[in-house]
């Protein structure tokens, strides 16, 4: 048989060797040469090589190029360029069959490619990553990465001895994606990319962004995963969240950290897995009464110590606590129980892992390149660039596939703030105007409403949720109002306030009377959420209870009262784990919540001050229906600090039953209050976190009194209470003249 080789193969079979060729495909699997078909493959290791037709009938045998690993065989001439074919090898006395990864056609369409260069591919992740897939016949897995200015990138893992010679990858050069179809791969391969910069230096391998699993850390390859095999059983929920996860509905959200909201001890200290976590926390978070479960990001992260903030895997559910379709036996198990999930979501920044995003194709691909714009000099992670419509196309279509693939109802934008001023954090000389002279991320603006626009469009009975921390306006206020266009925004100020408030000496709070009122001057500006999160008790804060001023009882009789202001005041609620039965300990990520403190009395009775409080509060329109609305809340007594009281109503504006809150923040019990209320008729008391029931002392008015027609605080009738130590009491009015006033 002539010689099948052609002049160039020695030369193109040694850059493949040394894994320099940027074009695999111009020169590997059939090419039509003037004489006919000819078919080069690398096979390192091999002795011997023929090209065998579909059916097993021998086609041609292939010669050895050089040294360098290189086999080339001629086709017969009847046999065409797109003749389906295999490869039979032989070496150290076995022989094989393999598939040729370079016969294959592209897998990305002309109208992908133009979407994902104009960073509009808002499915970019059902083409990018890695997806089994059949392709002319034969089943594999089709991989994608966007690296533009890579010189070289192949698909390594066990396949293939991590050898990135094996399967360097296809470009497209007008969207800088390489793709690859590698045969006779499936679910459960452990992938990288391994890529040569635009210097022609290699990087470390790189995990995959658009990875759907990943190993459990601190191993961090890529997994390949089937989509789409989950049966969801969640129909209802879906058919009904919009009402559910609306500005006027209830919502008391119970933030968790599910490494350790509870361990197995017995089985050293390990985490639980989706599926206990299905069985354990949410009937508990049922139980007491929450409409949501916020969890702290799951998104794969190396770190545990950043609980989750440094995510590395955007696509994929961490594997600490199992597989993909556990976590939507998960979510399942939420709706089914009419819990929410909300996800925090983390798009302001990055880790610097040699295997994650930072320099992912030897240049500053994700991130700004200057660290005055790219780099978080507080956190020690990269900042996303926003200017590049790759980058906010990745970031958007993730949020997408959350809501989409996991059923998630919304996504609390972590370091909404960060994001936006470009002097975050940041000395003078350590930062960069925008192209006005200002300090306004005109880029991220535009990212984070464009992004609020395409999930509310997507999927309209989700929201969002922004963790600003400063006095941006019209946070959560639609984008053609001029608005963020988030659903709602934490209110941190709110926090700050009353958390100082609360931490002050019963003696001292006159003088601080303000930080419980002062929030109510912009309470309707924003959709608020009140937030008592994990960042409230770490970093040396201590616990929610150990914050508290005074002895043991005082300390749970503040907290309780605390927790009914909270629940009765205009905004959303969010609790963080621990918080419901007084967590003494600051918070570790490391262990587990002290559930043996449940069974002490106090401890015991915080647990069922909360789930009474959100019982009474998801049965009373009053206190969540008007949350926005300014019409919903007037104050009866907010100018009395030298008692340290405080008293308000809640109520519908068109018609329903109102709610009275009087808060008495001392340790003093005051008979006798005169208290204005709107109408006459019988006061019943809904609440009392001073009940015997919580651990208090049970001072009250036995169930409830009756309005006099006297005038008070300038309403028409008014009640005289007894108000216990360091308590709230709720008040809900029964039908006008339901009880006479004799």
């Amino acid at each position: 048989m002539e010689n099948p080789r052609t002049p160039g193969d020695a030369a193109g079979f040694a850059r493949i060797f040394h894994a320099t060729h940027s074009d695999p495909f111009g020169f590997l699997g059939p090419h039509v040469l003037d004489d006919g078909v000819v078919i080069r493959a690398f096979l390192p290791e091999v002795e011997t090589a023929e090209v065998i037709a579909a059916d097993g009938a021998h086609l041609a045998q292939m010669s050895r190029c050089g040294q360098n690993g290189g086999f080339v065989a001629r086709l017969p001439a009847d046999v065409s360029v797109g003749t389906a074919y295999r490869l039979r090898l032989q070496a150290n006395g076995t022989s094989w069959e393999v598939e040729d990864p370079y016969r294959f056609p592209a897998s990305l369409g002309e109208l992908d490619r133009h979407l994902m260069a104009e960073g509009r591919h808002r499915r970019i992740f059902d083409k990018l990553g890695a997806h089994p897939t059949t392709l002319l016949g034969v089943s594999g897995v089709s991989f994608a990465v966007w690296a533009p200015n890579a010189r070289r990138v192949s698909v390594v893992g066990d396949f293939n001895t991590w050898d990135g010679r094996r399967h360097p990858m296809r470009l497209h050069p007008g969207c800088g994606v390489w793709e690859l179809f590698i045969p006779d791969l499936g679910e459960g391969t452990l992938y990288k990319f391994e890529l040569l910069g635009p210097n022609g230096k290699l990087l470390p391998l790189k995990a995959d962004p658009y990875a759907f699993a990943c190993e459990k850390p601190p191993h961090t390859a890529s997994k390949v995963i089937k989509r789409g095999t989950y049966a969801w059983n969640d129909e209802n929920w879906m058919s009904t969240r919009k009402e559910a996860n609306a500005c006027n509905a209830p919502m008391t959200i119970y933030e968790v950290h599910l490494g350790s909201w509870q361990r197995c001890p017995e089985e050293d200290n390990r985490y639980l897995t989706y599926g206990e976590l299905a069985e354990r926390l949410v009937p508990y978070v049922r139980d007491l009464g929450f409409t949501h479960i916020e969890l702290l990001p799951i998104n794969e992260y190396p770190f545990d110590g950043s609980w989750g903030y440094q995510p590395i895997g955007l696509f994929a559910p961490t594997s600490r606590f199992g597989s993909p379709n556990d976590f939507r036996v998960f979510i399942d198990a939420c709706h089914n129980a009419g819990i929410g999930v909300i996800l925090d979501w983390v798009p302001g920044h990055f880790p610097e892992d040699a295997h994650g995003l930072a320099q992912f194709d030897g240049t500053h691909l994700y991130e700004h390149a200057d660290p005055r714009q790219g780099r978080h000099m507080d956190w020690g992670t990269l900042i996303y660039n926003f200017g590049r419509a790759e980058v906010c196309n990745f970031l958007t279509a993730n949020a997408l596939f959350w809501l989409d693939e996991y059923h998630i109802d919304g996504l609390r934008v972590d370091a909404v703030a960060s994001m936006l001023y470009l002097n975050y954090s940041r000395e003078d000389g350590q930062w960069i105007p925008n192209v006005f002279g200002g300090q306004e991320n005109l880029e991220a603006i535009a990212f984070l409403k464009r992004l609020n626009e395409v999930l509310y469009e997507e999927h309209p009975g989700t929201f969002t949720v922004a963790e600003e921390s400063t006095a941006w306006p019209m946070v959560s206020r639609p984008t053609y109002l001029g608005g963020l266009g988030f659903g709602f925004k934490w209110n941190m100020g709110w926090m700050h306030d009353t958390l100082r408030y609360m931490g002050k000496d019963p003696v001292h709070r006159a003088y601080h009377h303000n930080d419980l009122t002062f929030g109510l001057l912009y309470a309707f500006h924003e959709n608020f959420v009140l937030p008592l999160s994990h960042d409230e008790v770490v970093h040396g804060k201590g616990s929610l209870i150990s914050r508290m001023p005074g002895d043991r009882w005082q300390k749970f009789a503040t907290l309780r009262a605390y927790f009914a202001f909270m629940w009765t005041h205009p905004g959303k609620k969010l609790l963080f784990m621990g918080g419901e039965f007084a967590q003494e300990a600051e918070w570790s990520h490391d262990a587990s919540l002290d559930w043996h403190l449940t069974t002490d009395p106090l401890h015991a009775g915080m647990g069922a001050v909360i789930r009474d409080l959100n019982a009474i509060y998801r049965r009373t329109p009053a206190l969540f229906s008007t949350d926005s609305n300014p019409a919903g809340f007037s104050w009866i007594d907010c100018c009395n600090p030298e008692q340290s009281i405080l008293a308000y109503l809640r109520r519908v504006p068109k018609g329903g039953e109102d709610a009275v809150v009087i808060a008495n923040f001392t340790p003093m019990v005051r008979e006798g209050y005169r208290l204005g209320v709107p109408c006459s008729g019988f006061y019943k008391e809904a609440i009392n976190t001073d009940s015997q029931l919580y651990g208090g002392s049970n001072v009250g008015n036995n169930g409830g009194v009756v309005a006099e027609p006297v005038p008070s605080h300038g309403l028409p009738f008014s009640v005289v209470i007894t108000l216990p130590p360091l308590s709230v009491l709720i008040l809900k009015t029964e039908a006008p003249d339901a009880v006479s006033g004799g």
